[in-house]
């Protein structure tokens, strides 16, 4: 039995990491675009940054004998800009990450790596040695960092690291970096998307004796196509909301009867019911990106 519980807990484990790499997709106009920029900020200056083997870190840095040194970092193609902003007297730094991990959500960014004070590693060098700005040397205490990635509808990758630092004379900056990645180049902690996972099918769902599915004959058909091939896997991750006076467990319950109505509707269609997983998470897991349904099904195949 607690085998069982713990390949069925690994295997709910697996799907969530699917989806949260598979989640962001939004349109490909809103994505090329740098973030907005943080209201109380003015822009100082920018750059363009078009380098086949482009520094981006997703580990903390450190230096010994002055050689710097990540566990995680990677030198990407890429083509896009660099920004620096001074942000206003009136406002600070904790604002201004606000601000930026708020936008990067609403694109449906994944946030890979983040830090913040000293456990970021010497400001020096993220100042001097990887972004080459002399503006953003600071205290170590008082510097942030993080790096996200968003795919648009398109295909492109983009990759936004956001960088804000306190210097000395208690002024502080913001360093953006937004960059499209070249085609067919891994990114660390975004693992390669292969073509056997298909999905997800975003599937909102309303009910409790019965249920209605809110979804397309397009995406139907879609899913059937896919369900076709020999071998082919078809995981069923359930979502529900918690209301207002409901156990998580209830919530979980009501997860499971969504996931068994949506199994059956699946068998009329012709997937066999040897093809299909159920992973009841409920409201367990938020999933980063673009707000979603609270009561869904998302629908993932595995191929082959």
């Amino acid at each position: 039995m607690n085998h069982c519980l713990r390949v069925a807990g690994r295997l709910q484990r697996a799907i969530l990491a699917l989806l949260i790499s598979l989640s962001p997709c939004v349109v490909a106009q809103s994505l090329a675009e740098p973030p907005e920029a943080f209201p109380a900020s003015s822009l100082v200056s920018s750059k363009t940054i078009e380098s086949p083997r482009h520094l981006v870190l997703f580990s903390p840095v450190r230096e010994i004998r002055g050689e710097m040194r990540s566990d995680i970092m990677a030198r990407l193609p890429v083509d896009g800009e660099g920004l620096l902003y001074e942000i206003g007297r009136d406002a600070n730094r904790a604002a201004a990450r606000r601000h930026y991990q708020r936008v990067l959500q609403e694109r449906g960014a994944v946030t890979l790596y983040e830090c913040r004070g000293v456990e970021c590693g010497r400001s020096n060098v993220w100042a001097n040695q990887i972004f080459e700005q002399s503006r953003l040397l600071g205290r170590d205490s008082d510097q942030d960092y993080l790096v996200a990635v968003a795919v648009d509808e398109a295909g492109q990758r983009w990759l936004t690291s956001i960088y804000t630092v306190t210097r000395g004379n208690l002024r502080e900056y913001v360093w953006v970096e937004h960059l499209a990645v070249g085609p067919e180049v891994q990114i660390p902690g975004f693992g390669d998307q292969s073509d056997r996972v298909l999905g997800p099918v975003v599937v909102p769902w309303e009910g409790g004796v019965s249920y209605r599915f809110d979804w397309t004959t397009t995406e139907r058909r879609r899913l059937n196509d896919w369900a076709a091939t020999e071998g082919a896997e078809v995981v069923l991750a359930g979502f529900s909301e918690l209301g207002a006076e409901e156990t998580f467990d209830d919530a979980i319950t009501r997860a499971e009867s969504a996931l068994g109505a949506m199994t059956e509707v699946l068998l009329k269609t012709g997937v066999g019911r040897d093809q299909i997983r159920q992973v009841p998470v409920g409201p367990g897991v938020r999933l980063p990106g673009a707000p979603r349904p609270g009561n869904r099904i998302e629908i993932l195949v595995i191929q082959p």
